[in-house]
């Protein structure tokens, strides 16, 4: 597909479901922003495979937990394309922990990762969607967002914050032409096959999945590249749940 002249940003796009949104977009005609916190190589190398589909990359490495680092990523994107058209809030962390003994600073670091972040962003990418009259952000949640998880409780407020902001942020920006989704993947390989996890653990996950089988990341990038795509446009404040049919 020829370049279109439109522009994504997808963070956490060195591996797995960031890297399958950034090639998938490429591919629809979508100049690439690739965002990433530590590994570069990895971020390089998604770049150079988007560029096979003759669109415009650009790396930019940052901490996506910090709000003048959002502010920097997204106004580096910017200035190089003109505007972020589409924006896909992928970055997350997952880590485990007991509530007891989670400290602030563990709390906090989940939260400005796994929600401020989406907040941080849209806020500096919305006024050019509003000015172009098109724009598109779809926000990552998961079966945190649904389901309470022990261990990850602020994985689980943030993801729900995420739900909840796409729903506002689809009320006020729809009648601007910005549609505001959340895209809720299952378990998705190689995520559920973490060398912490136990093979009891991984067999408990997929007996909740009706498919029988983790997913890939490419089936969840499929359903942003529908939700940024023109076919998509009548979709707004949605959640989809990209699952397998399990209880996401």
């Amino acid at each position: 597909m020829a370049p279109n002249g439109k522009t994504a940003l997808i963070t956490g796009a060195g591996k797995n479901i960031g890297r399958a949104c950034a090639l998938g977009l490429a591919e629809d005609g979508f100049n690439v922003v690739i965002n990433g916190s530590s590994d570069k190589a990895a971020c390089d190398g998604v770049a150079k495979d988007a560029a096979k589909f003759g669109v415009k990359t650009l790396v930019i490495m940052g901490d996506v937990g910090k709000a003048d680092e959002c502010k920097r990523i997204a106004g580096e994107a910017i200035e190089a394309f003109g505007a972020v058209d589409a924006l896909l809030n992928n970055a997350a962390l997952r880590p485990n922990k007991p509530f007891l003994e989670m400290s602030d600073a563990d709390w906090d670091r989940v939260i400005n990762v796994d929600m401020n972040a989406a907040i941080w962003l849209s806020r500096a990418c919305l006024p050019g969607m509003v000015k172009k009259g098109w724009g598109r952000i779809v926000n990552f949640a998961g079966m945190n967002a649904i389901h309470g998880h022990a261990g990850r409780a602020p994985v689980s407020v943030a993801k729900h914050g995420i739900w909840g902001l796409s729903k506002a942020l689809a009320m006020e920006f729809g009648p601007k032409g910005i549609t505001t989704n959340t895209i809720s993947p299952g378990p998705i390989a190689p995520d559920v096959e973490e060398k912490n996890a136990s093979a009891e653990a991984r067999a408990a996950t997929l007996a909740r999945v009706p498919l029988g089988r983790v997913g890939k990341p490419v089936e969840v990038a499929a359903a942003a590249r529908l939700l940024v795509s023109e076919a998509g446009a009548y979709i707004n404040g949605q959640m989809i749940a990209v699952n397998g049919g399990g209880a996401t």
